[in-house]
């Protein structure tokens, strides 16, 4: 069990229908970070195909099963730089698309997740939401959560992910303009509630019209950004990530008498109307 990693964030702007190109820029990516001494590197929401389709035939084109032909390639140079990675894609099972992300390992084991929130935005308008429920996946870089985009708006993703023992969530993403609030308070906070780690990669870039704010952002468990790109350039964000710290949910600030218990002060008998 590792207590800290190396982690980059790689906020870049995919171009739409050209997952050749994409790949290519990812692979790099990979070879880039780990030359820095990356352990694990996030990638935005759908880097590898782009966002913005115009309906499901369209969509359909570029989605791919996971593993499949792209999630290959990105393994042998996730194994070839000794790099975990996180990659936003559209997923095909038979005649069902999703809007996905692969984790991938250097040891050929590829997870996936599933979007489970999906916005009346961009190719979410015409997918199929995640049918399994949130998990958290067991790696020789720590214990990670995997949730995309608009599922941070939801403040029970994140806290069933750190119930289920996550150490650091991951958030590939797609803010557009008007999703500001969301970088500026949303990832600090669901970080601080749960006491986890937390990166949110966001892209840049305008596709069709539409433009998108940067801004990806690693947070530690304190709530504490570590480190935060700007809002329209391409930049790769580096953090060391305190995986022990997040194992801890009980704040000591002055023993016996000022101290706070995230989850075993939660009261949960009273919480049923969440589920309704």
């Amino acid at each position: 069990m590792r207590d800290s990693i190396r982690l980059a964030g790689v906020q870049m702007d995919p171009t739409i229908r050209d997952k050749g190109s994409n790949l290519k820029r990812i692979v790099e990516y990979i070879h880039t970070v780990s030359a820095e001494g990356a352990d694990l590197v996030v990638f935005p929401e759908c880097a590898l195909t782009g966002y913005c389709f115009i309906d499901l035939d369209e969509a359909r084109l570029e989605a791919e099963p996971v593993p499949g032909p792209s999630t290959e390639i990105i393994e042998r140079a996730c194994r070839d730089a000794e790099v975990h990675a996180v990659v936003g894609m559209l997923e095909e099972e038979g005649d069902r698309i999703y809007n996905a992300l692969a984790f991938i390992a250097p040891n050929g084991k590829t997870e996936h997740y599933r979007k489970i929130h999906l916005p009346f935005l961009g190719v979410d308008r015409y997918l199929m939401a995640g049918d399994r429920p949130f998990r958290v996946y067991d790696s020789d870089v720590g214990r990670i959560g995997p949730n995309i985009c608009y599922d941070a708006l939801f403040p029970e993703s994140a806290r069933i992910l750190a119930l289920l023992g996550a150490e650091l969530v991951v958030l590939p993403t797609n803010w557009p303009v008007g999703a500001e609030r969301t970088a500026e308070f949303v990832v600090n906070t669901r970080a601080f509630e749960n006491r986890v780690n937390y990166a949110a990669v966001n892209r840049v870039g305008t596709e069709r019209g539409v433009s998108f704010i940067g801004s990806s952002k690693i947070v530690d468990y304190n709530g504490d950004t570590l480190a935060e790109a700007s809002p329209d350039k391409e930049e790769i964000l580096y953090a060391d990530i305190d995986l022990a710290g997040a194992r801890d949910k009980l704040v000591v600030v002055e023993p016996k008498a000022y101290e706070l218990d995230r989850f075993n002060d939660r009261r949960t008998e009273f919480y049923g109307t969440l589920v309704h």
